[in-house]
């Protein structure tokens, strides 16, 4: 669905403009409302679900046994921050204060169309993500079988 890379400016309200070419799709597949939740994987990054594959994930981080930190600790981040948000008549949305900081988004940020959500990185981490390369001991055996 959501493909490619895109720099974006924030304004001093937290919007930002979501590319053009994804907004039929996210008005369409979505009725132009995101959720924006924490990366538990990654600092300096985002995600920004639509509505109905964030209802999925919501469902199913909630059915792990809370009894259990690495449980506790993803619905932390994914349910219990997660802020829902809809596009305006000028197809921006607004990142709320405590998910930039926390972040590290200010001015400068990187949209990345990552298939069945966005990933909204501070520009810091994502230059710092992409320069990071690959060696023999991170490739798992289904990477070794990809055809690249």
């Amino acid at each position: 669905m959501f493909q490619g890379e895109t720099a974006i400016t924030v304004d001093d309200k937290g919007r930002l403009a979501v590319p053009t070419a994804y907004r039929d799709l996210v008005a369409r597949e979505c009725g132009n409302r995101l959720v924006i939740a924490y990366n538990p994987f990654e600092l300096g990054c985002l995600y920004l679900y639509p509505e109905k594959e964030w209802q999925r994930v919501r469902d199913s981080v909630n059915a792990l046994p809370s009894t259990q930190r690495a449980h506790r600790n993803l619905q932390l981040k994914l349910v219990g921050a997660a802020t829902p948000v809809e596009l305006d008549g000028n197809g921006r949305i607004s990142i709320p204060a405590s998910h930039r900081s926390a972040v590290g988004i200010e001015k400068k940020a990187v949209l990345l169309g990552m298939g069945d959500k966005f990933e909204l990185w501070s520009e810091q981490a994502h230059h710092a993500q992409i320069r990071q390369t690959l060696s023999d001991e991170d490739l798992s055996a289904h990477m070794l079988e990809l055809k690249l």
